[in-house]
Parts: C-alpha cells; sequence; structure tokens
C-alpha cells in the first residue's frame, strides 16, 4: 500500500431549480462536512454554500435545468471545497449591495479562504475552499 495515498473524499449531490433545494443542499453539506470530521469551519461552509447554490438557482439555473453541488475533502484531510456547477451565462463578481441582494459573495469572500469562478460547458463553475483550522500547539 502506498503510504503518501492522499485523502480524496467526494461528494455530489444534483438539485432541481426549485427554492427548497437550497435548504437541502445545507443539510447534505451539514451532514459531509460532519461526516468528515470537519465541523469547526462548519457555519462558514454552510453560509458559502448556501450562497452559492442561491445564486446558481436565481442567477445560473435557466428553466427546466438543475444545479450540482460537489463537496471534496483534500489534502489527507485538511482542505475542503465547495463546487457549484450551473449553466448560466455570466461571471458572478462581488459587488455592492442593493437594497437586500448582492450580499452573497461578500459572504463568500469574507468566510472562505479562496473562491474563484471556472468554466464549464455549458455554464460556469463557482468555487470556494476552506482549510482545517490548526489545532493550538501543534506547529508544521
Amino acid at each position: 500500500m502506498n503510504e503518501t495515498m492522499q485523502l480524496s473524499l467526494l461528494r455530489e449531490r444534483f438539485c432541481r431549480r426549485e427554492r427548497r433545494s437550497v435548504a437541502a443542499v445545507r443539510e447534505f453539506t451539514r451532514e459531509a462536512v460532519t461526516d468528515w470530521g470537519f465541523g469547526a469551519r462548519l457555519d462558514d461552509v454552510l453560509v458559502c454554500v448556501s450562497e452559492l447554490a442561491t445564486n446558481a438557482l436565481l442567477h445560473g439555473v435557466p428553466p427546466g435545468r438543475g444545479y450540482l453541488v460537489r463537496l471534496r475533502l483534500e489534502a489527507e484531510g485538511c482542505a475542503l471545497s465547495v463546487e457549484v456547477h450551473d449553466s448560466g451565462g455570466g461571471v458572478p463578481a462581488v459587488r455592492r449591495p442593493d437594497g437586500e441582494s448582492g450580499r452573497g459573495l461578500l459572504l463568500v469572500d469574507a468566510l472562505a479562504d479562496r473562491w474563484g469562478v471556472g468554466e464549464r460547458d455549458p455554464g460556469k463553475v463557482v468555487w470556494c475552499a476552506f482549510a482545517r483550522p490548526r489545532r493550538p500547539g501543534v506547529t508544521s
């Protein structure tokens, strides 16, 4: 057995273009994050997955289509990534809030360690990543 084998766990969920899908994505994410022992970042991850799923639902999923949420635990359990795949156009960007909207990516930018947008045909992938917090007294 390869001693340097890297742990990579993956979970995916396809969601229909329905408002209730955001709550289902949060529960799906809560379960994965808890199972993977990544609970120290649970609240941040849940806010971010909720915002990215809401953005996909409102701006990236044409009628009759859906979106995919992919969660991956990487780097021997030290990093968690969230991807939301949709088939809509446009490139999401942090913008100035307008009334009650426009805060989603501001929250993702503030809570995730990194985030970005990738290409997909058709559409895009909006992703964010979280590092597991270091335990006090642990170095290297």
